[in-house]
């Protein structure tokens, strides 16, 4: 995916307790990056919180992730982590995440969450108002 097809990045400078000895990354910390640039993205569409949906009997579990490794990010990097929306379906959403330093680009991944009655553990229908935020709020609209 090209940069340029994400309309939202999360900038995070990688710390110290993060990496190995030669300085880079520790393959597990990047799904803590996802999940930060995630959480940021959700929080720029203005949608519920995690903690609003669950008073509301409803959340976002996560489904699935996946990560592809393609160059180390190191002590000190800032990195600039793309979020965007690829897919909603009736209740699952997939999220495509991508991670540069610079215009490298390091890291590629998905995040697919299930939005699910908490009391049932089922998933239910994804709000028609969120799509149409997400929607909007995309450069690229997601495929539905």
């Amino acid at each position: 995916m090209a940069r340029s097809d994400f309309a939202f990045f999360h900038a995070l400078r990688v710390r110290w307790s993060e990496v190995d000895m030669q300085g880079i990354v520790f393959n597990g910390h990047y799904l803590t990056y996802f999940d930060v640039a995630f959480t940021e993205y959700w929080r720029a569409t203005g949608l519920p919180s995690a903690i609003m949906q669950a008073k509301e009997g409803k959340e976002l579990f996560a489904r699935k992730a996946g990560i592809e490794y393609l160059a180390s990010a190191r002590f000190d990097d800032v990195l600039d982590i793309g979020v965007r929306c690829q897919t909603i379906g009736r209740s699952s959403i997939q999220f495509l995440i991508e991670i540069f330093r610079g215009e490298e680009h390091l890291i590629s991944g998905e995040l697919t969450y299930v939005y699910a009655d908490t009391t049932l553990r089922k998933g239910v229908a994804f709000p028609a108002d969120w799509r149409a935020i997400i929607t909007s709020f995309e450069k690229l609209k997601p495929v539905e």
